[in-house]
């Protein structure tokens, strides 16, 4: 570690970066402690310190409920400290590496490498490298097997840990499925081990481990040996230890009142991507679109009551000053109580201007008439997502929308008075042609129809209609029925994206001509190979950590922001490394095929996976079973926890196999 020049050295003995450096950067506020309702305690008073990291910067990771959820949790507890680390820009990491400054948490400033844990938030694949550039600056080893017995602990958990097998050499442990319950059984576990060992340089660490293995949903990488077919499949993945489970299955949370939401969250000092007040007010979805991977690992499904929820928004706004307040789930609409809730909050906080907002409407008129009593206090646009453009192709992945629920969804959109809307579609998805691409096209031109007659009134706006269109490339994740299916190749994704385009007239037309583009109509598309690189990640096996290696040694970082994504430098890394993308991106595995995520288990069956899978190919749906009979998913049985409903009048009613 290098020495601090004087006029380098803070003037504030507790602030880890000097002033000069802050002066330097962007957004300094992204590195100073201080905000409203931060937790701080004197490390010698706890028995265990906890470093919560979020790969990505501070603007992101604050946005992030989960990470809220646990520095919580972690902090009700008098012998836990739990502070936020998350990863520092580019502009940042320069100096901190020119200055020999070591990565430090944001409460304290103590350098991460001084804590016993450090959770890795795990949310998108294409942080990865960023994953390896905290512990690199940090100065804890990247791979596990080279730390010491004094070295933090390093826990994933989070989306990515239901195969985190292309980070499994740099973790010494995952904690699959939901953490509320399960970081305290870690805590737990580490103390018992601390009363034999009471130094962190005491005892091996595959002892701790071992110790820690023991705890439900703990999955450590270096207990279980992965072997290869010559053509490169994975052959068989063995636990090596007697205490490592086969197969791990997920934690789940029984009864979310049991946790409920912050009452005093953590007001950030910059604005963040998402800056607003959160309450979750239901956990899973059981909608079963096949190509949701959130919608498998988060059964079944939970919802908080009204009357909770209506508390939690009342004691968050009091303590924070925030102007809005989201009501957060995967299917915010389908919350039982969610309309007489909606009535509720916005009749109390009107008058104050606070606002209230859904992350996610459903594509039907309920949805658009939840929206309008929200638009009240505050309007926004609106934003659905078809997922596909055809009916044939949407009854392929069981998103359960006809044509008529989004003409009617927008129709009675357009006579309330909004005049802006934005389509999520998906290109590439399982059994795709272009006549269900260009069909994405045909639907625009009938939601404009639709806008041009809307009629008059006194809500019909009298602007032209601004209409969006956001096109990603499917990604098959692991633990969903579309996992044995390949991804399209990156130049095929963007040929579809292609023919959107010309079908709405921005592009070339026949001839060489260029036709005349739908008035007001914008094409927002992902990149395909961002997308690609996603697909490789989340369904990797662990040779793909030397690639992940490979490519952060060569520069890569921030791999999710479209200026500093390096195709090219993956490329090398791919090439230096031996593997080929494509095996792991675009190769259909057959039906036998051993995943490399095959002894993680999410709760629900392999076989109800591979039913649905048929289903698909057959154009069949399946109910959701929240409201009809059981599918048989099995997550209910594997998991011992049972559905928890609300009705409208905020009471409880609970409900077994997923019915």
């Amino acid at each position: 570690m290098t020495s601090l020049r004087d006029s380098d050295r803070p003037a504030d003995p507790g602030l880890p970066v000097p002033e000069e450096v802050l002066r330097r950067v962007t957004r300094p506020g992204r590195y100073l402690d201080g905000e409203l309702h931060a937790v701080h305690k004197d490390h010698r008073s706890v028995e265990v310190r906890f470093a919560l990291a979020y790969p990505d910067v501070y603007e992101v990771g604050m946005s992030n409920l989960g990470l809220g959820l646990l520095y919580h949790v972690l902090n009700a507890r008098e012998d836990t400290v739990a502070e936020r680390v998350f990863s520092p820009w580019v502009d940042m990491e320069a100096e901190m590496r020119r200055l020999g400054l070591p990565l430090f948490a944001l409460e304290s400033g103590v350098p991460v490498r001084e804590f016993d844990f450090l959770g890795v938030s795990l949310q998108y694949e294409l942080t990865y490298t960023n994953v390896l550039n905290l512990l690199d600056l940090a100065g804890i080893p990247l791979l596990a097997a080279d730390r010491a017995p004094d070295d933090p602990l390093v826990v994933g958990g989070g989306p990515c840990a239901f195969n985190p097998e292309p980070l499994a050499p740099f973790f010494d442990l995952f904690l699959l499925g939901e953490g509320e319950e399960g970081v305290g059984d870690l805590v737990e576990a580490y103390r018992e081990w601390r009363k034999t060992h009471p130094r962190r340089s005491d005892g091996d660490r595959r002892g701790l481990l071992e110790a820690l293995a023991r705890v439900p949903g703990v999955y450590v990488p270096s207990f279980y040996e992965v072997t290869y077919r010559d053509e490169g499949t994975v052959a068989r993945i063995e636990p090596t230890d007697p205490v490592a489970p086969f197969p791990v299955v997920k934690r789940v949370v029984g009864d979310l009142s049991r946790f409920p939401p912050p009452p005093a969250p953590v007001v950030p000092l910059i604005e963040t991507v998402h800056d607003r007040a959160v309450v979750e007010v239901m956990r899973g979805c059981t909608r079963g679109c096949r190509f949701c991977q959130a919608g498998v690992i988060y059964r079944p499904v939970r919802e908080r009551s009204g009357t909770e929820v209506v508390r939690a928004v009342r004691d968050i706004l009091a303590g924070t000053g925030y102007e809005e307040v989201s009501l957060a789930s995967l299917s915010t609409c389908d919350w039982g109580p969610v309309a007489h809730v909606l009535r509720e909050l916005v009749a109390e906080h009107r008058n104050r201007g606070i606002g209230v907002s859904l992350p996610s409407l459903r594509t039907d008129t309920f949805a658009v008439d939840l929206a309008s009593k929200i638009q009240e206090v505050r309007k926004t646009g609106l934003t659905f997502a078809p997922e596909a453009g055809s009916e044939r192709l949407r009854a392929v992945i069981n998103k359960g929308v006809t044509e008529e629920d989004l003409l009617s969804a927008v129709r009675a959109a357009f006579q309330a008075g909004w005049d802006r809307v934005k389509l999520y579609y998906m290109v590439g998805l399982p059994t795709e042609t272009d006549e269900d691409v260009k069909a994405i096209a045909a639907q625009a031109a009938e939601v404009q129809r639709v806008y041009r007659e809307r009629g008059t009134g006194n809500m019909v706006s009298r602007r032209p209609l601004s209409l969006t269109l956001s096109l990603a490339t499917f990604v098959p994740k692991p633990h969903t029925p579309f996992q044995w299916e390949p991804q399209v190749t990156p130049e095929e994704a963007a040929r579809r994206v292609g023919l959107v385009r010309e079908a709405l007239g921005d592009g070339g037309g026949a001839g060489g001509k260029r036709r005349r583009r739908r008035p007001r109509v914008k094409v927002d598309w992902h990149n395909p190979q961002m997308a690609r690189l996603e697909a490789v990640l989340a369904r990797g096996d662990r040779r793909v950590a030397d690639v992940v290696l490979a490519a952060w040694r060569r520069g890569a970082r921030f791999d999710g922001w479209t200026e500093h994504f390096r195709p090219d430098v993956w490329e090398e890394a791919f090439r230096v490394e031996g593997l080929d993308p494509a095996f792991y991106a675009n190769r259909r595995r057959s039906a036998d095929e051993v995943f490399p995520w095959s002894h993680l288990s999410s709760g629900v069956e392999e076989g109800f996976l591979r039913r649905e899978r048929e289903k698909a190919f057959a154009g069949e749906g399946t109910a959701d079973c929240r409201w009809s009979t059981c599918s048989g998913c099995g997550v209910c049985a594997s998991t011992g926890a049972v559905t928890l409903l609300a009705d409208r009048a905020g009471r409880g009613k609970t409900g077994g196999d997923g019915t």
